[in-house]
């Protein structure tokens, strides 16, 4: 592995770094959360038109920058640094993968260029958790995506008229989709939504991931209230929505939906590990800098030995997990080998940081770090939301200890017992 950064890479986070320091402070993004998107769509729209944010790792054949997913990661890591609010995660990080991947040449052609240039947003829905899907806290072969017939979201060919005589497994014959999903990252104001479905009525049939236009008949999305509101959430209900299935019949060119959307778990936790280590490193900054000039008894609290070995223990603590996320970044771009033990480790490491860090950082900055008018809270925030969406922290490492061999798969004791 190579340590350092190309020439490149340090201006694509140079340039953003100083783009989100003037268009993404504490106002700017208490704004951005409060407008029905949840985001500020002109950033959105000057982030893709002037940097090429949502098509940085797409390939230029389909408008993309032409780079790769170890610049999206640090990407990301300096949206975590302003907790910039913003699609790039559903849509960069999560769906454009999985589309290109598992579409056909026509959806890849018809979506990736609308992706690259911003003017497409996208999300992913599942009815399970996201980390059960991505197969970053247990393995996703099994019952992940909702319990019988009733359960999950079911998807069925909708045979009426002349499609009636269209094979099941043809990509373009349209699909009913009835269910629902919880907690979809940004799925309220997506342009397009990949939902995981059951096709055969029950828990263990084949799951396919279909596409969902925004608008679509009998589709009803909710935002939710979530503790983190820079990054908002939704319910996705679907009521014999129409839906086209994502590849082609039977196993699609990408190989196994459940081998793509672990795949692409990989690259999520490599990027979510960057996000909480950019929040971790501003948020240990600006405590650093208040302890300098904050006084208690005569003199700055920042020379107490206690803050000081406090603030030593953190600093250590978000170095390793700095070396950690920048390794599974170093894994993404790589031959992916290393990966999918690298990334949920690298994503358990940062979270435990941010933690860490947010929490002194509330209590050094006293009654005024959990005001609305500090920002201190919303690191905060952002990493006990992070913590139950992406984590339990111990889940992720298990499940990667148990993907290097050193534990039996849960797939081997499962079929075991």
């Amino acid at each position: 592995m190579d340590a350092a950064f190309t020439e490149e890479q340090d201006e694509i986070r140079r340039t953003l770094r100083d783009l989100l320091h003037k268009r993404c402070g504490p106002d700017e993004l208490r704004a951005a959360v409060a407008t029905p998107a949840g985001h500020d769509a002109a950033l959105w729209r000057q982030l893709a038109q002037s940097l090429g944010l949502p098509g940085l790792a797409l390939p230029e054949t389909v408008g993309g920058a032409g780079c790769g997913p170890t610049e999206l990661v640090l990407a990301c890591e300096e949206s975590g640094r302003a907790l910039l609010p913003s699609p790039l995660l559903g849509t960069s990080v999560l769906a454009a993968p999985l589309i290109t991947a598992l579409g056909t040449d026509a959806q890849r052609a018809r979506l990736l260029p609308r992706i690259a240039d911003g003017t497409l947003t996208a999300a992913l829905a599942t009815a399970a958790p996201l980390t059960a899907a991505l197969a970053l806290t247990g393995p996703n072969d099994g019952d992940w995506a909702g319990g019988g017939r009733a359960g999950g979201i079911q998807a069925r060919p909708a045979a009426t008229g002349a499609d009636a005589t269209r094979p099941a497994g043809d990509a373009a014959a349209p699909y009913l989709l009835y269910g629902q999903a919880e907690q979809v990252l940004g799925g309220h104001s997506a342009d397009l939504l990949l939902v995981a479905a059951h096709t055969g009525g029950y828990a263990r049939t084949g799951i396919r991931l279909f596409l969902v236009e925004a608008g679509a008949p009998g589709l009803v999305r909710t935002r939710l209230t979530a503790l983190d509101e820079t990054r908002p959430l939704a319910r996705v209900e679907l009521r014999d929505t129409p839906a086209e299935a994502l590849g082609g019949s039977g196993a699609s060119a990408g190989g196994d939906p459940a081998d793509a959307l672990a795949r692409t778990g990989c690259l999520a936790a490599a990027a979510l590990a960057a996000e909480a280590v950019g929040a971790a490193d501003l948020a240990l900054t600006s405590t650093v800098d208040y302890v300098r000039v904050r006084e208690q008894f005569g003199r700055p609290i920042g020379s107490f030995q206690a803050v000081k070995h406090r603030l030593a223990d953190l600093y250590v603590q978000l170095q390793a997990a700095r070396s950690a996320a920048y390794y599974a970044a170093w894994a993404a771009g790589a031959d992916g080998t290393e990966l999918p033990v690298a990334a949920p480790l690298a994503l358990a490491q940062a979270l435990e940081a941010l933690r860490a860090v947010t929490g002194a950082a509330i209590q050094l900055h006293g009654g005024i770090g959990f005001t609305w008018e500090h920002h201190a809270h919303l690191y905060f925030k952002r990493a006990v939301a992070d913590d139950l969406l992406f984590g339990p922290v111990d889940a992720l490492r298990a499940h990667a200890a148990g993907r290097a061999g050193l534990f039996p798969s849960e797939t081997a004791v499962r079929r075991a017992a």
